[in-house]
């Protein structure tokens, strides 16, 4: 698809989903975008929702999975739905993407589990159909994500802090007590 943003024309490659969902041509549209940068080109991917994207690039970073299959992937799978295949171990339910067998699905399986840190991996649901404490670490999670920590460090981080405990000094305080976890290592 092309958008164009202040006159400027961008093609987007988008997901199955994405583009059922966009509506008309000429309407206004606000995606999130990831940049894959490669050797010989840059290339935009469009996601309707930053979860969608998150997810595209957990994918990424899985062994074998460029962004042809991660958009494959996402355009049969739901990041919710991806997420419920990988809690029940469901090597059919990745079989359904084209181009994927089932060495490959049980191979995704053990190295997104892995990336995923999934019983806390929390993607979009319907409006709280999360608990306060599985919020929190979900928050917190996103936060380290985005101070560049790993998915080991930041496991490690949220299993000594105690999140399930309670939730009195809010997310902002289980955050610090996350970066001090992790800043004494």
């Amino acid at each position: 698809m092309i958008v164009e943003v202040a006159g400027v024309g961008y093609r987007l490659t988008v997901s199955t989903p994405t583009m059922a969902s966009l509506g008309q041509v000429g309407a206004e549209v606000y995606l999130h975008v990831h940049t894959h940068v490669r050797e010989d080109a840059i290339i935009l991917y469009g996601f309707l929702h930053d979860d969608e994207r998150r997810c595209f690039e957990v994918l990424l970073g899985a062994h074998g999975v460029g962004p042809a299959l991660a958009l494959a992937i996402l355009s049969q799978l739901s990041p919710a739905a991806l997420t419920t295949a990988l809690l029940e171990e469901d090597v059919s339910a990745l079989c359904t993407v084209p181009g994927v067998g089932r060495k490959t699905a049980a191979r995704l399986l053990i190295d997104l589990k892995s990336r995923l840190d999934l019983p806390d991996f929390s993607i979009a649901g319907p409006a709280g159909s999360t608990d306060s404490v599985g919020q929190a670490r979900a928050e917190v999670r996103a936060a380290l994500v985005e101070l560049g920590y790993g998915p080991d460090e930041i496991r490690g981080a949220l299993d000594r802090e105690g999140f399930d405990d309670d939730l009195e000094g809010g997310v902002e305080e289980l955050l610090r007590g996350a970066l001090r976890g992790l800043a004494s290592r």
